[in-house]
């Protein structure tokens, strides 16, 4: 049996058509006579209808399923009995009355229920990642992932770039990082070395008079872990010919401009807000801030000129300067609640400011 449509594709104005699904079986219900069984693929889950009275064989065969046996079910799509619709998936007014199933491959039962809700241990998650990259949420990730990517080829493609494919085996390069080296057979003795970065490569072609070239590029860094940096990662390189830091932003600006408007659905004027380094650390005491917040820093060393509060007034005479965030109705806050926000601050990187406490003066951060 040869698949016709996938599992999130059919619909009411289907009605009346023969098809075959593919897929995993998601959940199985057995009424007694009737089978329900959920299938699901990367589009969706369609529900399919065993009724003994259709075929007897196929509803031996539903009553061996177990979850995540693959199986293809051919049959006519029908309209779901009134008040049984399922408005949560996008196949809900509709079933497929089952007359012909095959298993394709038989599952062991699953060390985890391929759900998003489900709480999973993370190294659990690894050892069986082609169950984990079943669950929606992490099939949604990679649909994302991939949507990204066309918006940023369309894009660029419209400003002219070329997308050139730069060589992962290269030579040793002395940049931030260590290089991953990788031994040549040919070679005894000698390596190759996987890029940090395409930044010869694209300096080449910019040389060789390709103008505009952008790569989606795999990088290796042999360096420890951080938050924001793993041994391998992906990176949206470019390389510009004849240009100003004008014109980077504007194309860079599109490229958000387009994805967030496709993705997301939000559209983004152009050009968008700047802001200078010093600029972000002096409002807001951070490189990357999150404007949604407002609660700018203020320096307030005006205001305590004269202090007697020793730690100010030597801050001061040291050319220091005291700086705090305005709290709007915090006049009450006790002083935990103050500890309380303290604490945001220096999760949000605004770390060693003073807090003001409307009418109880300032309240050094820990």
């Amino acid at each position: 049996m040869k698949r016709t449509h996938r599992c999130g594709d059919l619909r009411v104005q289907d009605i009346g058509k023969e098809v075959c699904l593919s897929g995993w079986v998601h959940r199985r219900r057995d009424h007694g006579g009737l089978i329900f069984i959920d299938l699901r693929d990367r589009e969706g889950i369609t529900q399919l209808v065993i009724n003994p009275d259709v075929s007897s064989q196929v509803h031996t065969i539903a009553q061996k399923l177990g979850p995540e046996d693959v199986i293809s079910a051919a049959g006519k799509v029908v309209a779901r009995p009134q008040g049984t619709e399922n408005p949560k998936i996008k196949t809900g007014t509709i079933e497929i009355s089952v007359g012909r199933l095959e298993i394709l491959n038989k599952s062991q039962t699953p060390p985890f229920e391929i759900e998003d809700e489900t709480e999973i241990n993370e190294e659990l998650r690894l050892v069986y990642r082609y169950l984990d990259l079943r669950r929606p949420k992490m099939q949604k990730n990679l649909r994302m992932r991939h949507e990204l990517f066309q918006v940023v080829r369309e894009v660029l493609d419209q400003q002219g770039f070329w997308e050139v494919e730069t060589p992962i085996l290269t030579k040793s390069t002395p940049e931030g990082a260590r290089d991953y080296l990788v031994p040549s057979r040919l070679n005894p003795g000698q390596f190759f070395a996987l890029p940090q970065s395409p930044q010869l490569f694209k300096q080449i072609l910019m040389v060789s008079g390709i103008d505009r070239y952008f790569q989606l590029a795999r990088c290796f860094r042999d360096e420890d872990l951080r938050k924001d940096r793993q041994p391998e990662f992906t990176q949206l390189d470019m390389e510009l010919a004849f240009t100003d830091e004008e014109e980077i932003f504007a194309v860079v600006e599109q490229i958000m401009q387009a994805v967030f408007q496709k993705l997301i659905g939000i559209s983004l004027k152009l050009p968008l807000v700047r802001m200078s380094y010093p600029q972000a650390m002096a409002r807001y005491g951070s490189d990357k801030p999150d404007l949604r917040f407002g609660m700018e820093i203020s320096d307030v060393s005006s205001l305590f000129q004269t202090s007697s509060f020793k730690v100010f007034r030597e801050c001061l005479q040291a050319g220091g300067a005291i700086q705090g965030i305005s709290v709007p109705g915090a006049g009450n806050f006790s002083r935990s609640e103050i500890d309380q926000w303290t604490q945001k601050a220096q999760e949000w990187g605004a770390k060693g400011l003073a807090y003001f406490k409307v009418g109880a003066g300032f309240k050094p951060a820990p």
